[in-house]
């Protein structure tokens, strides 16, 4: 095939449109329909809003006790670990780099920006 029959086709395909039958359009229709009905239906009620004092109020808003624990877990964890550093980061540090580097060798810096030359 050569452009021009493939430009042929192109312009049959775009004169040649189906349109879909007004009984599809009804089916489509009537599903559509059907499935607002069923989804207005099973719809959720709106929650009540906590009541009480502040305390009540905040651990309604963020999902009760079992998310108050988690979160308090959380932040003593980290509390502790930035409290007590790990004791092991200096054998992890000796054998990655040697025994001629330290913790704060690994930590970024400006200094190898800053030098002239």
């Amino acid at each position: 095939m050569n452009d021009t029959e493939i430009e042929a086709l192109f312009a049959a395909a775009r004169t040649d449109r189906p349109e879909p039958s007004a009984a599809l359009l009804a089916r489509v229709m009537a599903d559509a329909m059907a499935e607002a009905e069923a989804r207005a239906a099973s719809a959720p009620a709106p929650r009540a809003r906590p009541t009480g004092g502040g305390l009540a109020r905040i651990l309604g808003l963020i999902g009760g006790w079992p998310a108050m624990g988690g979160l308090a877990t959380a932040g003593l964890m980290g509390v502790w670990i930035g409290y007590a550093a790990p004791g092991g980061f200096d054998a992890v540090t000796a054998t990655m780099l040697g025994s001629g580097y330290d913790v704060s060798d690994m930590m970024p810096g400006l200094d190898a920006y800053l030098t002239e030359g």
